[in-house]
């Protein structure tokens, strides 16, 4: 695990027993996506590394307008330990924890194509049936697959793709 996440873990967990506890999470996902985006930034990410920046000015950088005092407190104390910088790992592994929470499994379809709304909702039942969760289903495209999707929803990964399939031929075909 890189030093990055290892850092950023104890901070996610506290940004999402906060947000659990104040009955937040939906605003919680919305601030913290809107600062990783801000601290990801090339231009932010070196202001953010610049030791002259001061807290108050990092955390008018990075806060989302419409956020709660305690989002503002943890931005300051992300601050103070010159960590504003993970924000966007935290911000993932927040995700990660909120849908856990949930019992959600977010899954991520890259397709070749456009999925039409039909078949997202189709593949959206099918995973639903497969892991007996609700899913969380976002889109991609990416033309190099030829054909078909990938679906990864975190540990499982489902290649549906022409690409992968002629990968699989040709693998088999050579030994």
């Amino acid at each position: 695990m890189s030093q990055a996440l290892t850092l950023a873990r104890p901070y996610a967990r506290a940004a999402f027993a906060t947000a659990r506890d104040e009955g937040a999470f939906a605003p919680w996902t919305d601030a913290l996506a809107f600062s990783a985006h801000v601290a990801a930034d090339p231009r932010v990410s070196a202001l953010l590394a610049n030791p002259e920046l001061g807290r108050d000015d990092a955390v008018a950088l990075l806060a989302p307008d419409q956020r709660s005092e305690t989002f503002s407190r943890f931005l300051s104390i992300l601050a103070d330990a010159r960590r504003l910088p993970l924000l966007p790992e935290i911000a993932g592994m927040y995700d990660q924890l909120r849908a856990e929470a949930e019992h959600v499994v977010k899954a991520t379809v890259t397709s070749a194509n456009e999925l039409s709304p039909g078949e997202l909702e189709a593949i959206k039942a099918a995973l639903r049936k497969r892991f007996g969760r609700e899913v969380d289903v976002s889109t991609a495209v990416d033309a190099s697959l030829i054909g078909g999707a990938v679906i990864d929803a975190g540990d499982v990964v489902i290649d549906g793709s022409l690409k992968g399939k002629l990968a699989r031929l040709q693998t088999a075909l050579a030994n």
